[in-house]
């Protein structure tokens, strides 16, 4: 509620201030009031349809994309809240004269109708920006109800101090009003942007710089005055994440700093430049080193790994080493010395464990010497485990004979070249017939050869997919702060050309003031304290 009330006030103020001063000036120069009391009206009749327009078409949309809106309308308010504390800050002084010095132009058009599009205009800004930015506030509140009520609260004190400063009963030091409700608004607009960032995760737009930071839930912990205060006005989450935490830190440090600076501390115009240099070589050198020195998350897969023989492998249980050779889309596999080649067309990306890898697999017919041309039943449980179904020991006695085929599938996957797993199966085909089978039985048979250990694969697996997520969030500090902090370099460089173009131009030569023509207003030059009369 206090955020929402804080905006009420300093924006309901800028608007009843204009309109005020605006209004004292008809006064003095008996211009009728209604033009402007019009003009007025539809502004603010059209910055309330702005927010409820925009409130009912987000609730409209499908979630994802209520979270993406969300975020965009963030953006705007955030820019808006920032111009306008930026703006403020060099005008509340100068703000009577330059609006008095606009109506007495508009005057001189000849119509009140000038000074009604001028009225309509300044509220209509103000009423815009203030829609935006209170919906913006409203959704990253907890409580919407409390927090449109702090903004109803805030708009009619700041009517009330209008309309007593226009009478002449209040008198308010504008400099420092804006000046203090600034340094307040930049906390809630950083609390805007970690809102931004949150809801564009959500949307899907930004999947890095996701990692926790710190928990803060000590801090904020629900229903107390703190929550309220940091989480409900400021924004902040008890578990803000790293983007967030960056976010936040780059928009209100250099935003407090040029709103707290003192005018007397700023540089000169001839040092200005100079300054600027030496942030934009700060920037550019900072973008360097991160681009260069963080490092890239990368998983070493090794090319050779222990294997764990089969039962197919006539069993032998002393384990042995197998080696991949990946070259493009083909691949060579080496065990006990026998070489598999991999060809391209057995190659395809699957996901592995969890992780996704190449997976190359290819059969081939495998010898089946040494396997026995005639079967009893005993032989047959044996290989079987039981007797086999078709097979009657009563009814079919046996021997019977026996003919093989076998077929050996090797299958590897692979990651960056390495073996992330790796296994040689073979599928063995027994056809029985004779005795006293009435006709022929086919029966298969399938054992592993040899294989990488489950466990090591994914140990593999978990390495794979730490790095794959160490190598996403390094994007964000080797890619995206180095650009951002590019960009900011640029932008210093280009300010400095336009403060040196600036300080070539010849200064004009003081003209002699002349009298004002009767319809137009002085210009009070006393202390900002002055009450508007």
């Amino acid at each position: 509620m206090l955020a929402t009330l804080v905006i009420g006030l300093r924006e309901g103020l800028e608007a009843t201030l204009i309109v005020g001063i605006i209004a004292a000036f008809l006064r003095r120069n008996r211009i009728p009031l209604a033009p402007m009391w019009l003009g007025v009206g539809v502004a603010v009749l059209l910055s309330i349809g702005v927010g409820v327009g925009l409130q009912v078409v987000e609730q409209a949309l499908p979630q994802a994309q209520q979270e993406a809106m969300e975020a965009v309308i963030g953006v705007v308010a955030v820019v808006f809240v920032t111009g306008m504390i930026l703006w403020m800050r060099g005008h509340a002084r100068s703000m009577r004269a330059e609006l008095e010095s606009s109506a007495s132009a508009a005057v001189g058009t000849g119509t009140a109708w000038a000074l009604a599009g001028m009225a309509f205009l300044a509220v209509l800004k103000e009423g815009f920006e203030t829609s935006v930015f209170l919906l913006a506030t409203f959704q990253a509140s907890s409580d919407t109800a409390l927090a449109a009520l702090g903004a109803v609260v805030g708009v009619l004190v700041a009517v009330g101090i209008g309309y007593g400063i226009y009478t002449g009963g209040v008198r308010l030091d504008l400099s420092r009003f804006f000046a203090g409700t600034g340094v307040f608004l930049v906390f809630v607009a950083g609390g805007l942007v970690l809102t931004v960032l949150r809801r564009a995760h959500e949307a899907g737009w930004i999947v890095i710089g996701q990692q926790g930071t710190v928990d803060l839930s000590w801090l904020a912990p629900n229903g107390s005055v703190q929550g309220a205060l940091v989480t409900g006005v400021l924004g902040i989450p008890p578990d803000p994440r790293v983007i967030e935490v960056l976010g936040w830190l780059a928009y209100v440090v250099p935003v407090l700093l040029i709103t707290v600076w003192p005018n007397s501390r700023r540089p000169s115009a001839a040092a200005l430049p100079r300054i600027r240099i030496g942030f934009a070589a700060v920037f550019a050198l900072a973008a360097v080193v991160l681009a260069v020195a963080v490092p890239t998350g990368h998983a070493d897969v090794p090319t050779t790994v222990a294997v764990r023989p089969g039962a197919g492998d006539g069993g032998s249980t002393d384990p042995f080493r197998v080696r991949a050779e990946v070259d493009g889309d083909s691949a060579t596999l080496v065990a006990r010395g026998r070489t598999t080649t991999l060809p391209a067309s057995a190659h395809m990306t699957t996901v592995h464990d969890g992780v996704e890898a190449d997976r190359w697999r290819t059969s081939a017919a495998s010898s089946t010497a040494g396997r026995p041309t005639t079967m009893s039943v005993d032989d047959l449980a044996t290989l079987f485990g039981r007797v086999p179904v078709g097979v009657s020991p009563s009814q079919n006695p046996g021997p019977y004979a026996a003919r093989w085929s076998s077929r050996a599938t090797t299958t590897l996957w692979s990651v960056d070249g390495g073996v992330l797993d790796a296994q040689r199966v073979d599928r063995t085909v027994l056809t029985l017939s004779g005795g006293g089978l009435p006709t022929t039985r086919t029966y298969s048979v399938t054992a592993t050869d040899w294989a990488v250990p489950s466990a090591t694969a994914q140990r593999t697996a978990a390495a794979v997919a730490d790095a794959a997520r160490a190598s996403r969030e390094a994007v964000l500090w080797r890619t995206w702060l180095p650009l951002a902090l590019g960009v900011a370099a640029v932008t210093q460089l280009v300010l400095t050309l336009r403060d040196r173009r600036r300080a070539r131009r010849p200064v004009a030569a003081p003209t002699t003031p002349t009298t004002p023509e009767p319809h137009l207003a002085r210009v009070d030059t006393r202390s900002p304290t002055h009450a508007v009369r």
